[in-house]
């Protein structure tokens, strides 16, 4: 590597700036924000690192030709499927992601989703906006079975928090694997429909690949039991929207919370909002208060690392999609 300060390039949304936190690099590198593949085109030269924060850009296909000097890519989001161009898959950049910093969050997400399903706050809240007193019985949570698809960092913090409160909880990975330490079992995603209709939640923490695009379509809505609920944190095109609207709307399934989308943000007339039985976020499940400093923070470390030329952390294998070794 150069003596000289390597130049990164960020690449944001278009109304963002430098993230907040990686100012902490000004005297250890060249900082140059791009917003589109544009200005990413014309600051690539050079370049010998790139920090993407946008993951719904199409920027990084446009540019790439420009990436003459790229030794790293760090992604600031679990998530790595907009990077991943054929390009960059066969190039010798390692990727790196965001694993980690949201798995928490996300883990509680969905467990409160889970509550708020067996406790059935919606019904609360649409009682008490009509100023109704009705007594029900709710369903206990400790005993219901869930289903994780997606056996990676995020998919085991989930089962660790449900298991804690007495679910029993099950994953779904590429293959299936015995005696885990997380998941009462982890089945193979090629199983998927058969298993399905043993669980009260299915809960998708699967990254967006060509393996799991579609993955959830009206098959599998009807393996689910009637009663089950569906919950995604993954990535919005592993549901195929359509079926799971039909499968809502037929009683296939009882409910849905959402917080991806095929489209984000979801058009204000899509017939998902009208559910009654849908529970909808923005994208929004693992973002928590200071998560935008958490994330440079990471990326700070992992790129002193790759200034002292020691192995990058969270490396993700482009054939996959994800970091290997837990999913």
């Amino acid at each position: 590597m150069s003596a000289e300060r390597p130049r990164i390039v960020v690449l944001t949304a278009p109304d963002e700036g430098l993230p907040t936190g990686l100012e902490a690099l000004d005297h250890e590198a060249e900082l140059i924000v791009a917003h589109d593949g544009a200005s990413l085109r014309a600051a690539l030269p050079g370049a010998k690192v790139m920090c993407v924060t946008d993951f719904r850009t199409n920027a990084v296909a446009e540019a790439w030709p420009a990436a003459d000097a790229l030794e790293w890519i760090h992604a600031t989001s679990a998530g790595v499927d907009a990077l991943l161009t054929p390009e960059v898959r066969a190039s010798n950049v390692p990727v790196t992601n965001a694993r980690g910093i949201f798995d928490g969050c996300i883990a509680e997400y969905v467990l409160g989703q889970i509550i708020a399903f067996c406790k059935d706050f919606a019904g609360n809240w649409r009682l008490q906006q009509a100023h109704e007193w009705q007594h029900r019985e709710t369903e206990p949570v400790a005993g219901r079975s869930v289903l994780v698809v997606g056996a990676g960092s995020i998919g085991r913090r989930i089962a660790r928090v449900c298991s804690a409160i007495g679910m029993d909880v099950d994953g779904m990975g590429r293959r299936a694997r015995p005696g885990d330490d997380d998941f009462g079992a982890i089945y193979a995603q090629a199983d998927l429909l058969s298993v399905l209709p043993d669980y009260d939640f299915v809960v998708i923490a699967a990254p967006l690949t060509p393996d799991t695009e579609g993955l959830f379509g009206q098959a599998e809505f009807r393996a689910m039991q009637a009663a089950a609920r569906l919950i995604n944190i993954g990535r919005g095109p592993i549901v195929k929207t359509d079926a799971l609207v039909a499968a809502l709307e037929a009683g296939e399934i009882d409910g849905a919370a959402l917080d991806v989308f095929e489209e984000e943000p979801l058009p204000a007339d899509h017939p998902l909002w009208e559910l009654p039985n849908v529970a909808i976020s923005a994208h929004m499940s693992g973002d928590f208060i200071g998560w935008k400093r958490a994330l440079s923070e990471q990326f700070i470390s992992n790129f002193r690392r790759w200034q002292a030329g020691e192995a990058l952390h969270n490396v993700v294998d482009k054939h996959h999609g994800f970091v290997t070794g837990t999913g």
